[in-house]
This record gives structure tokens, sequence and C-alpha cells, in this order.
């Protein structure tokens, strides 16, 4: 399992990031959490844009990775989130707005 940890310090430093930061900093979290999962090395890309289950993500390792995430972020991510919209870009977006709160500029539905 990855490292990352967010301490109470940086969480509350990420709440007062600009949205564009606060997005960046998400990303590098779930990227690096989702790399992890799908024992990939750290110089490999993920495709963000791809269904993390057509990368080879189980429903029993997102649901870890759920729960990896919401300790670290303290907050609670709506499971049908992350099998409605299973990529690793709109996952990002939907943490960006649950931590920035609904300025955050959710992209809107196709």
């Amino acid at each position: 399992m990855s490292d990352t940890h967010i301490s109470p310090s940086s969480l509350a430093h990420l709440r007062d990031l600009p949205v564009h930061e606060l997005r960046e900093e998400i990303e590098v979290l779930v990227v690096e959490l989702f790399k992890d999962a799908l024992l990939m090395e750290d110089d490999e890309d993920l495709p963000l844009a791809v269904s993390y289950f057509d990368l080879g993500l189980t429903s029993l390792r997102l649901t870890s990775l759920k729960q990896s995430l919401e300790e670290r972020l303290e907050l609670t991510i709506n499971t049908n989130v992350l099998f409605n919209e299973p990529t690793v870009e709109q996952l990002v977006f939907y943490l960006t707005d649950l931590l920035a709160g609904a300025s955050a500029g959710f992209p809107p539905a196709p």
C-alpha cells in the first residue's frame, strides 16, 4: 500500500488552495493510489480518461481505494460516483468538488 499520508494541517492547507491547485494536489494523491492498486511502476503513465475497470481495477480494490481516500481526505465518497463515472479524471473532479465546495466548477455532464 502507498505511504502517501495527508496530515490534518496538510488537509487544512489543501482546503485553502485555489481550485486548480487543489485539483492538482488531489490528482497526485489519486494517481499514486491507483498506480499502487494496479501494481504500476512510478514511471508508468496512468491514463486518466480511461475507465479504471478497463485498466484492470477490481471492485474489491476500488472499495479499498475508497476507504483510503476517505481516511486521507476526511470525507465520505458516494459509492455510486465510483461506479457511474469510473475514470481517475472524473474522480479527481468529484473529490475536488467535495473539498472545495460547490464553487469547484465540477465539469458539466455530457
